[in-house]
């Protein structure tokens, strides 16, 4: 048995209770989604104008990790406000 994993947020289309929507992948390499509410589950389809489209995932490349260095900050305050 593959491990399924709830989706954060996912709202279940059958019964519209949110956070009870789990996927998982089957032996023949397909998603599907169930609701443990109500017991609705379909197969997740792919939308075939984004696959190959899809974002990139917002992780650190080496060539974006900034060099080690050290900035200097000064804190001042300002003088006080004498009253007339």
């Amino acid at each position: 048995m593959k491990t399924k994993r709830f989706i954060a947020g996912a709202v279940c289309p059958s019964c519209g209770t949110m956070d009870s929507v789990r996927m998982f992948r089957s032996e023949t390499e397909r998603d599907y989604r169930e609701c443990v509410e109500c017991g609705f589950s379909d197969e997740m389809e792919v939308n075939p104008r984004l696959e190959g489209n899809l974002p990139e995932a917002r992780i650190a490349r080496e060539e974006s990790i900034l060099e080690d260095h050290t900035d200097i900050i000064r804190f001042v305050d300002e003088p006080p406000v004498k009253k007339q």
